[in-house]
């Protein structure tokens, strides 16, 4: 069985409370959600921390709340966004998005903030602390190759939380509080390509809410999600497809296609997406919008199932989403 080592545990009842300790105790400490995440990547000895600040007493950090713009707490677990019915109403991708992530046991302990902050992921990374010694270590863990690519000089985990593609999709906003006060930026913006370094969040900053905008919900926008894993559920995803439309009459006015999982960060299929605006919704425009995203695509060895197969069938599960949103 694998442990957890020794830390410290802060429980506190306040944001400012919160913020307060990781200012405080500085880089040895770490805020923890749900744990779903955090607690694993603990006892395989993948993180380390000296001190634990727990958000689940933060109340401030919960709820939904509807006011033209859905904003949702940061510490409103996975099974509650999936099945808010504002959520299912207004946002339905975002919902189906959520439900796809782990089991029911997990959705009920994962909050959304953590989802949207998940550590990117790497079969060589993905292992317990002995397994990883054996090999001299990877990148990302005190090692300094990539064993996916040795000869690269970044690594490649990739970001697999099935959120984010939606999010992003969906042209939604991140909240992020600190002592200095609270900023609120493109969910896009919370994101670099660095398997390491995967998050623009600052040191000390604590993601406080999620702002759906109310042009992206379902009187405004046609939405789409997809995700393909080894099984129907627990697994991390390979591929996963976001797609938001907006129309004009017939014609595409404007539209974005996210994919999940196959780089470290969401990756926008921006030409993809381009090939849509001012088309109607045809299977002839789809099939070609579809066609662009194998380049969007570069999917490498460091995940379930074969990275080329990964590759090739990126075009036919985002003409399948594509057609889904658009009701063909």
């Amino acid at each position: 069985m694998l442990r957890l080592p020794p830390f410290r545990l802060h429980q506190p009842d306040t944001l400012d409370e919160a913020l307060a300790i990781l200012a405080g105790e500085g880089p040895a400490a770490r805020v923890v959600a749900g744990g779903t995440d955090l607690w694993p990547n603990l006892k395989r000895r993948h993180q380390k921390a000296a001190h634990v600040v727990s958000l689940a007493g933060v109340g401030a950090l919960r709820g939904l709340r509807a006011n033209g713009d859905l904003a949702i707490g940061a510490m409103e677990t996975l099974a509650d966004v999936e099945r808010h019915p504002a959520v299912r109403s207004r946002f339905p991708a975002l919902g189906e998005a959520v439900a796809s992530i782990s089991s029911p046991p997990l959705r009920n302990l994962g909050t959304l903030g953590g989802n949207l902050c998940l550590d990117t992921r790497c079969t060589y990374y993905d292992q317990n602390e002995e397994w990883r010694r054996a090999i001299h270590y990877c990148m990302k863990a005190e090692g300094k190759i990539c064993w996916v690519a040795p000869s690269s000089p970044r690594c490649w985990a990739v970001q697999s939380a099935d959120s984010a593609p939606m999010l992003l999709a969906l042209g939604a906003r991140v909240a992020l509080a600190s002592p200095e006060g609270e900023r609120e930026i493109p969910a896009e913006a919370l994101y670099r390509d660095d398997g390491i370094d995967y998050l623009t969040k600052r040191p000390g900053e604590i993601v406080t809410r999620v702002v759906l905008p109310r042009g992206s919900d379902a009187t405004a926008c046609r939405s789409g999600f997809f995700k393909l894993r080894r099984r129907g559920s627990i697994d991390f995803g390979v591929l996963s497809v976001a797609v938001a439309l907006w129309l004009e009459g017939d014609i595409v006015a404007d539209a974005k296609i996210v994919l999940g999982a196959v780089a470290s960060f969401p990756s926008p299929a921006t030409d993809a997406a381009a090939e849509l605006v001012g088309r109607p919704l045809t299977e002839e425009t789809l099939r070609a919008a579809a066609a662009k995203t194998r380049a969007a695509a570069t999917p490498m060895d460091n995940t379930d199932l074969d990275p080329r197969w990964r590759g090739q069938v990126t075009p036919v599960h985002v003409e399948r989403t594509l057609r889904r949103a658009a009701g063909l």
